[in-house]
């Protein structure tokens, strides 16, 4: 069973998506007045319960799926908020819906009584502050890839160019933003972190592995979108590739090319 503020927040957050729904059969396009603040409640409901829980095992919440999952639906939470009271790149209500309902997926799948919700210390290998800046940098780049991804899919299938034109500027914002935090946190960081824990910077561990390919799908997508100046349907359908990437590098890898990151 999940604890109660991960569920309080989970509740918000499908407040949240069906009012958000509700918004996108009504003309105007602005969104409505009042999901912002239930998902930036739910943001800090949720970094709450991590920085609560990391007290408790002194160390960063972060080292089990289910602390994974709460801290990346809270940054999900918190980046969506931030997209709406932003003003320079165009609001569209499809992304901030698809994106708070991932949001909340993560919470649902993070309620699983399959997964360990003990506040357990981390086992030595995890016991680095480079294990904490590699998760989280991490964590905080794929935030954004979330939201390229719903632009991403809304561009795809939108016929109108010049709402196809807002959402490419969406789609590349956030990555543009996404991009070097994921660096950071997936490569350098857990680089780092490899070479401390077990002895090398490398080792083709399928985790890493996936990782890299994340990283390539998205360097690839933003030498589509720079180099060549494409702003079409290649561009967009890159991102989608890259964004499937990240789910798969943390649940399929997990759950079916188990590795050194398998810790639970």
């Amino acid at each position: 069973m999940i604890p109660a503020i991960p569920a309080i927040a989970f509740i918000l957050l499908l407040a949240a998506a069906a009012l958000q729904a509700i918004r996108l059969f009504r003309p105007g396009g602005k969104g409505d007045p009042v999901s912002v603040w239930l998902l930036a409640a739910a943001a800090l409901l949720l970094f709450g319960f991590s920085l609560q829980r990391s007290f408790e095992i002194g160390f960063a919440a972060l080292t089990s799926t289910f602390e994974s999952l709460v801290f990346y639906a809270a940054v999900v939470a918190l980046v969506v908020a931030l997209y709406r009271f932003q003003r320079r790149i165009p609001f569209s209500p499809f992304v901030a819906f698809a994106s708070t309902f991932f949001a909340a997926a993560l919470l649902a799948v993070a309620s699983s009584p399959l997964l360990p919700k003990d506040a357990l210390p981390p086992i030595p290998a995890l016991n680095s502050s480079w294990l904490a800046l590699h998760v989280a940098f991490s964590f905080i780049g794929e935030a954004f890839f979330v939201v390229s991804f719903a632009s991403s899919l809304a561009f795809l299938f939108s016929g109108d160019a010049d709402r196809r034109l807002a959402l490419d500027r969406v789609t590349y914002a956030a990555i543009a933003v996404g991009y070097p935090i994921f660096t950071a946190g997936a490569l350098v960081f857990g680089a780092i972190w490899a070479e401390r824990a077990w002895g090398h910077w490398w080792s083709w561990d399928p985790k890493e592995t996936w990782a890299l390919v994340t990283w390539l799908v998205y360097t690839a997508y933003l030498h589509v979108r720079l180099v060549m100046k494409r702003k079409d349907a290649l561009a967009s359908a890159i991102a989608v590739v890259g964004f499937v990437c990240t789910v798969f590098t943390f649940f399929g890898v997990n759950y079916l090319l188990p590795g050194l990151h398998s810790y639970g």
